[in-house]
């Protein structure tokens, strides 16, 4: 289930500027905002096939911000929002009791996004329910934000492939098919026949996580359009929850293109 929040931009508190990364501290707020609602959250985890002691909940992605007006500062590494308020989009695979409990917990919070340096305070004005596309056996999407695709080399390092790699097919299903037995609690057993086609040059993006802390990482991922032909169950946990890897982290959710 996807939403549409619209974030109102609180300047008068921290300012305007949010530093170019800021996709890590997107998901501290899902799970500091869903924390919140503590019994309900359990309860709604609970509804949806989970146990209780499942707290550590990921089947869910979001975009980056979709900013209306904005300068980036590239000197001191930083956007500066020129509009009043941006579109912050987050989809979850539940459905049962989503509707009701997320607009509960998310509406009217208050968050803050940013470093010590560029920070930016947000209130959610509105969220809305976004209706689903109709899924089918082969359909086209384009990236709202970027695909990851992680794997380690001989040397125990990771390597960030383009989906246009020829190994990046197989990652994609595996990760699919995790997430299928996450969310139903078996393996899928119904037929599958994957066909994986990227439409376009990928563009990289390189992303900074923990930026200034001795856990900082650089991840990269890649936006582009792609035709993908699978069970219309498993297109559908993609569609909510995010193509590729670490889709909890803002990585690999996708839109329909439309021609």
């Amino acid at each position: 289930m996807r939403f549409k929040i619209i974030l109102n931009i609180e300047k008068l508190i921290y300012g305007n500027a949010l530093p170019l990364n800021y996709q890590y501290e997107q998901s501290a707020v899902i799970y500091k905002i869903l924390s919140r609602a503590s019994e309900n959250y359990s309860d709604w985890l609970h509804n949806n096939g989970f146990t209780l002691e499942s707290k550590q909940f990921k089947l869910f992605t979001y975009s980056r911000l979709f900013i209306p007006r904005y300068t980036i500062d590239k000197e001191r590494a930083r956007i500066i929002i020129n509009s009043d308020t941006v579109e912050w989009y987050v989809s979850f695979l539940p459905e049962e009791s989503t509707e009701k409990f997320v607009q509960g917990v998310f509406m009217n919070q208050t968050f803050q996004l940013g470093n010590q340096k560029n920070m930016v305070q947000f209130r959610v004005q509105n969220i809305e329910v976004l209706p689903s596309p109709h899924f089918e056996g082969e359909m086209v999407f384009e990236t709202l934000s970027p695909i990851c695709i992680a794997l380690r080399n001989e040397n125990g390092k990771t390597d960030y492939l383009s989906p246009s790699d020829v190994r990046a097919k197989e990652s994609i299903l595996s990760s699919l098919l995790n997430r299928y037995q996450a969310f139903y609690g078996k393996p899928y057993s119904g037929t599958l026949h994957f066909v994986f086609e990227v439409l376009n040059t990928p563009k990289p993006v390189l992303i900074t996580f923990k930026a200034g802390t001795p856990e900082e990482t650089k991840v990269k991922g890649y936006m582009c359009r792609f035709k993908i032909q699978i069970n219309e169950e498993l297109m559908k946990i993609m569609y909510e929850s995010g193509i590729g890897m670490k889709g909890s982290q803002g990585w690999g959710m996708v839109k329909v293109h439309n021609n």
